[in-house]
């Protein structure tokens, strides 16, 4: 994966990086949050999440629009918390909704919807570019240290390929 990436869970200097590539609105990705990050908690600093957004916006509606919310939210230091609202709240992505969650975590709903989060844009068309350039089609896609790994992501798989690394 080239670059640094601004949404890193975990120790930014961890000698493992797990990248995930990932959409807000996909209900697999919901599945394997609470994996990655018990991943990232119980690793004793070995291991860094790193996401990536591939909105998969031909199945999923509002996957754009919630991954923009995601990178304003990301601006104010509350990449995280907002993630974690969009992947539980996947029912309720509306722009209404997410002008709610913006003021729940205490931010400017103009600045999460709308115009305001369209300066975003250029970032999440990255990481979508850089998906389609490691033949990410479907969500979620776990990477890590580079090597794809099949299959849904499960802690005791992660673990064991975190260990051999």
């Amino acid at each position: 994966m080239t670059g640094e990436h601004p949404h890193v869970l975990g120790d930014p200097d961890a000698p493992v990086t797990v990248v995930e590539f990932g959409d807000l609105e996909c209900p697999y990705c919901a599945e394997a949050a609470p994996v990655l990050r018990r991943l990232v908690e119980e690793s004793d600093g070995r291991v860094r999440l790193v996401w990536r957004h591939f909105p998969l916006f031909q199945v999923h509606p509002h996957a754009l629009a919630a991954a923009l919310a995601a990178e304003a939210a990301g601006a104010h230091g509350l990449f995280w918390p907002m993630q974690e609202l969009l992947l539980a709240r996947q029912d309720r992505l509306t722009e209404a909704d997410l002008r709610a969650y913006a003021t729940e975590l205490g931010l400017d709903p103009d600045d999460v919807v709308g115009d305001g989060a369209q300066q975003w844009a250029p970032r999440v068309q990255a990481d979508y570019a850089e998906g389609l350039a490691h033949d990410v089609h479907g969500t979620p896609v776990v990477f890590v240290d580079g090597v794809r790994q099949r299959g849904r992501p499960t802690l005791d798989g992660l673990r064991a390929v975190v260990d051999a690394v």
